[in-house]
This record gives C-alpha cells, structure tokens and sequence, in this order.
C-alpha cells in the first residue's frame, strides 16, 4: 500500500516521518521518530521500533521485526521473518571517505528468511546472511553467513547452527538434530544444515 492512500490499514507513530512514494503494508507499525524513504518498500505485518531509518530502495519482507536505533541503508534487503536487533548496523560501502563520493558505488547486502541479527552487531556490506542464520550479539559479519549458521564474535566466526525456532541444534554421530522446541528434525552433511522433518 503506499502511504498516500486514504484507507491507511498501518499505524504510524505521529512522529513518524514517512516520505512521499514510500510502500508500507497492511498491519506495520512505525513507532516514535522512525523515518521511512522514499521508495522504501515495507511488507505486511512488520514491527519497526523507535529511531529507525529505512534508506530509499531498501526492501523489507512480511512480519520484518526492527528493534530501536537500526538504520537499514541503500542495498540492504530483508526477506520475510527478519529479527534486525536493538542497534545493529549495516554498511553499503566498503571504504567511505567523507570527500568522496560513492553514492553510486553501494554494495548489496541480502538478509535471508527468518535470520537473526543481534543487538549492536555489524554487517559489512556485500555479505548475504543465510536463511535462519544467527548473529550473536556484537558479532562484526566480514563474510557470508551459511543458512542456520551460529555466527559470533569480532569478526565473527561460524560456531554451531541454530534451528528455525532459535535453538542450539546438537548433532549426533549420524549428523542429525532435533529442535527442543518444535521437535523438528536436521541434517548436518558437507557443512550444510538442511531441516527433514
């Protein structure tokens, strides 16, 4: 829906600064001080906290959850079910200078389905983070994050994997886990998590 239809079926935050030809969909909320692009595209049902900042052309699934102070930059794009955390940053230049201008040098940065960024972690750009990756809090991404991958430190390094619903998944001599929580079931071969069941 663009923002300038008269049927508003999302809530916006009187704060909120929602530029012209900006897209939000059915169900969002922009909460206190939030600023929205234009051409920004916002999918249905997502959760943008107070103070964020979602660049022009940027791209957000359904359901695409943004904690306080994130700034979504030019080149990032998130699928559906995206936890963006309370602080965490994007680049879309890789070697900024303030006399130089490389506005038309941004790099892209996919964010996959249902991937978990924690709180005051930090993406270079040009990295695609994996579908239901994990990224520890405070963890410095420098490379690509694998799909279900458990991703910590500075720079961050692949430590485990992490089942749909968040939870470590330990796997047996035949390389298989099962989420505690959904009982769902994964298989670990040539470093690839792949869910079965």
């Amino acid at each position: 829906m663009n923002k300038n239809q008269a049927d508003t079926t999302y809530f916006a935050h009187e704060t909120a600064v929602l530029d012209e030809g900006c897209e939000i969909g059915a169900g969002t909320k922009i909460w206190h001080f939030s600023h929205i692009m234009k051409r920004a595209k916002l999918g249905e049902k997502c959760n943008l906290g107070q103070n964020v900042v979602v660049a022009p052309d940027v791209t957000l699934g359904k359901n695409v959850k943004v904690q306080n102070n994130v700034s979504i930059y030019t080149g990032v794009i998130c699928e559906d079910d995206v936890f963006l955390g309370p602080s965490m940053v994007f680049t879309n230049i890789t070697n900024p200078r303030s006399a130089v201008n490389r506005r038309g040098a941004y790099e892209k940065t996919l964010v996959k389905k249902g991937a978990t960024i924690g709180a005051n972690a930090t993406i270079v750009c040009g990295h695609d983070i994996g579908e239901y990756a994990f990224i520890g809090a405070g963890a410095v991404v420098t490379k690509e994050v694998l799909p279900y991958a458990l991703v910590v430190g500075n720079p961050a390094r692949h430590i485990g994997w992490m089942s749909e619903y968040g939870h470590r998944l330990r796997f047996n001599d035949e390389g298989v886990a099962y989420c505690p929580e959904s009982g769902e079931e994964y298989k670990l071969m040539n470093n690839r998590v792949q869910k079965i069941g």
